[in-house]
């Protein structure tokens, strides 16, 4: 794999973590603004925000769908089990929301609606949150207690949260909602983050040798082992996305987006960090 072969060596620690850090800062306060006009760092999804959710079991095309409710708060068009579509809207009044009910019977007689509501979807929010904290806060300790340095086991807590705070970044640029399924992908990116990033730090502590040969051989086994994964999501993201499968599709987004991020935030924010500190030892 020619990417795995890189010379990560011939940048200073300086250069190796100014990328990431403008990138983190750029992305705090893009979440940071999100935040003060939504009340959420990204832009919540139909879990959070509540709203109505139908599946309709119809051979109508999407172009069909959207243009039977161009008069309502429709959010997406996706494929459900079987020949079912999946239909999402946003929230509505009572009024509007009983001329939707209405239709729907209409044009199609066994669809299955399910509601959210906002107050419901608020609790599920605040649950999300917290399961995001309390993953990190797990992460953040073992970290310390494996490693019992600060600046190692520092280095391994910045980079995941950059890793997740920057792919969040990233989803509201592009559109993907925060739901259960993408909340639960950043879950998933606390784990990758760190088993890259704990993989590093053990190479160039534990192990002897010299510092250039150590980063060079933990950079290709990182490697590898990183597209490997990206490979098998890819195409889960492929399939998804090919068969309109919204809520998979969104999930396999985002874990590309993170892997991506975490390569960057490994190798040059991690690794920076950990030369600049092992050379400072050193020269003491």
């Amino acid at each position: 794999m020619e990417f795995a072969g890189y010379d990560i060596n011939k940048y200073s620690p300086r250069q190796m973590v100014v990328l990431p850090l403008v990138l983190l800062l750029l992305a705090g306060v893009l979440l940071g603004y999100t935040t003060l006009t939504t009340g959420l760092p990204i832009t919540p999804g139909i879990d959070f925000a509540g709203g109505t959710a139908v599946t309709a079991f119809t051979s109508d095309s999407r172009e069909t769908i959207e243009a039977t409710f161009a008069g309502y708060p429709l959010l997406s068009v996706g494929e459900g089990l079987g020949n079912g579509k999946y239909i999402q809207f946003g929230p509505m009044d009572d009024a509007q929301y009983r001329s939707l009910v209405a239709l729907i019977n209409e044009q199609y007689p066994d669809a299955k609606i399910d509601q959210i509501g906002e107050t419901f979807g608020k609790t599920l929010q605040g649950q999300a949150f917290l399961a995001l904290i309390f993953s990190f806060i797990g992460m953040a300790i073992v970290v310390f207690v494996a490693f019992r340095n600060v600046v190692p086991a520092g280095a391994v807590v910045l980079s995941a949260f950059a890793d997740i705070t920057i792919t969040a970044g990233i989803m509201q640029i592009i559109g993907i909602p925060l739901s259960l399924g993408t909340t639960a992908a950043l879950l998933m990116l606390i784990g990758y983050s760190v088993d890259s990033d704990i993989l590093l730090t053990t190479r160039l502590l534990k192990r002897k040798g010299k510092l250039d040969e150590k980063l060079s051989g933990a950079f290709r086994t990182g490697i590898i082992m990183t597209t490997t994964t990206l490979a098998a999501i890819a195409a889960m993201w492929v399939v998804a996305t090919a068969g309109q499968i919204q809520i998979i599709s969104e999930i396999a987004g985002v874990l590309i987006i993170g892997l991506f991020v975490d390569m960057m935030m490994t190798w040059m924010l991690n690794a920076g960090i950990l030369k600049a500190y092992i050379l400072r030892e050193g020269k003491k």
